[in-house]
């Protein structure tokens, strides 16, 4: 059997899929590690027979594939938070340095070389690039390769604790840094005369609110014209943020016992899928919908948030957008923006090879440290990058660069458990060679203090100063492990959220210079 599954890599692979989901879905007090028992399931194969274990170009893809979708999700928000979020990357920054200091200080108690050093903060950190670099500055040594299997599995597990217990912590943020506000509508009967025009009222204290339709006394309802001004007896239906809606009812009047959302005799809603490839990437007010049929969309909802459809809210494929029409015209505006299912499982496959291939040659190219030499941001750091920037512009000319949700999120989680499949059959027969020697005793007990303290540093910097909690305080650790298995578990426990994978983005470039930069280092100066 052993020679057979290694005579056969995809079989092997498959087996060790099907094995860790089984065991990823066992529960001990309502905790799973999900898709991160993919990694020790391959441990445990390549600790069978070290010929069990998937060819490194796998790995390679995997990872790439994984961390360019993590930036295309993440980068239409990852820049504008830049601003709000310069204290968590110093935070992972100072944290990391913090722990390389830790590790050199150990290595020189314990007796170890400096290629000992390196491997166990590559390890502890759980950075395969951080290896590869110390291994090539040191020419092929082994030393780094056995401290980095010994160290990577309690780096793991003592990142995956963390984030367990800090995806349950509740936040102190802002309420703008905790997700998009519910979007909500209400019928408000105008008492007040106010000469505002209804575009003038979209404006409050509180977010835009849109007005989709309008009746005039008890006369029949129509589309909202911005030019309208709302008169008493009038009613009018706002759409947007709760607090948003409240100041408008204020406004105008009160809330109506008629709902004109009911009401669709004359003006009709639909919910409608958008395929049409020539407004991905475009924004609401691109589509030109009030000129050309007199629709208004109110609503866009992407995976499960409805955001509000002002003209500057940018779309991607498989977007769901409310529409509010002259129920007459309906369907030519379901034609218009294509109404196909088949829109939201499309891969973009033209925008996906560019964005990898430009993401990987980034990653490839030599990047001069004086003192250091050249050192690569690997296949992980580049494609993420890239990433960010192709998810942030959206398009260039004709090519779309953005994924549908449900293809992005699919194409994620393929290339998740394809890295941990390989990652885990690197580790799995040097660590159990190593384990049984005094020295390799030593090397993880080391490991364990540094993954522990960079854990515990990070918790405490982030609840006590930051007053960061749940899903974007699991992005946090993640992000700073450089590790998907982390961020994989994450999301096993806690239905997607956007803040996860924007904290994870937000702190994993800086986390994963620094480490590369510090592995090189230590294997100068410990």
């Amino acid at each position: 059997m052993r020679t057979f599954l290694a005579e056969h890599s995809v079989l092997l692979l498959f087996v060790i899929l099907a094995i860790g989901t089984v065991v990823g879905q066992i529960r001990v007090r309502g905790i799973s590690i999900g898709p991160a028992a993919v990694l020790f399931t391959a441990l445990g194969f390549s600790a069978w027979h070290k010929d069990l274990a998937l060819p490194e170009v796998l790995g390679t893809f995997g990872l790439a594939l994984f961390a360019y979708c993590v930036g295309l999700v993440a980068g239409p928000s990852f820049f504008s938070s830049l601003r709000s979020g310069a204290k968590p990357v110093f935070m992972v920054f100072g944290t990391l340095v913090g722990v390389g200091v830790l590790a050199g200080v150990l290595g020189r108690v314990l007796g170890f070389d400096a290629g000992t050093v390196a491997g166990l903060y590559a390890g502890a950190n759980t950075n395969t690039p951080a290896l590869a670099a110390a291994i090539e500055r040191l020419e092929g040594a082994p030393e780094p390769t056995v401290a980095y299997s010994m160290t990577y599995v309690l780096g793991v597990a003592f990142l995956l604790a963390a984030a367990a217990w800090g995806i349950r912590q509740p936040s102190r943020e802002s309420d703008d840094e905790t997700g998009p506000e519910p979007i909500v509508n209400a019928t408000i009967k105008v008492t007040h005369d106010n000469p505002l025009t209804v575009s003038e009222l979209t404006w409050t204290p509180h977010g835009r609110v849109l007005f989709s339709r309008h009746q005039v006394g008890d006369g029949e309802i129509d589309m909202s014209h911005g030019d309208t001004v709302l008169r008493p007896g009038d009613r009018v239906l706002a759409v947007g943020p709760a607090l948003a809606v409240e100041h408008a009812i204020k406004q105008l009047g009160r809330r109506s016992g008629l709902r004109l959302d009911e009401e669709r005799h004359d003006v009709d809603f639909r919910r409608i899928v958008l395929s049409e490839r020539r407004f991905f990437g475009r924004t609401v007010g691109d589509l030109d919908l009030w000129s050309t049929f007199e629709a208004r969309p109110t609503r866009v909802r992407r995976a499960d948030h409805d955001f509000l459809a002002t003209d500057g809210f940018v779309l991607q494929a498989g977007d769901r957008i409310r529409v509010a029409a002259p129920r007459e015209r309906m369907n030519e505006v379901a034609s218009y923006l294509g109404d196909s299912e088949h829109g939201s499982a499309d891969i973009n496959p033209l925008g996906l090879a560019l964005g990898l291939a430009i993401g990987l040659a980034l990653g490839a190219l030599p990047i001069l440290i004086p003192g250091l030499g050249a050192m690569t941001l690997g296949s992980a750091a580049g494609p993420l990058v890239v990433g960010l920037v192709l998810g942030r512009l959206q398009r260039t000319g004709r090519v779309v660069w953005t994924l549908p949700h449900q293809a992005s999120e699919v194409l994620t989680q393929l290339g998740l458990l394809l890295f941990l499949a390989y990652a885990g059959g690197r580790a799995g027969s040097a660590f159990l060679a190593a384990v049984q020697t005094p020295l390799g005793l030593k090397i993880i007990a080391a490991g364990a203090v540094v993954s522990a303290v960079h854990a515990a540093a990070l918790l405490v910097i982030s609840r006590g100063f930051l007053g960061v909690g749940g899903p974007r305080l699991a992005g946090f650790i993640s992000g700073s492990q450089t590790q998907p298995a982390i961020l994989a578990f994450a999301n096993s426990t806690s239905r997607f959220d956007e803040r996860m994978a924007l904290g994870y983005a937000l702190v994993y470039p800086v986390a994963m210079v620094t480490k590369i930069v510090i592995t090189q280092i230590l294997t100068i100066v410990a």
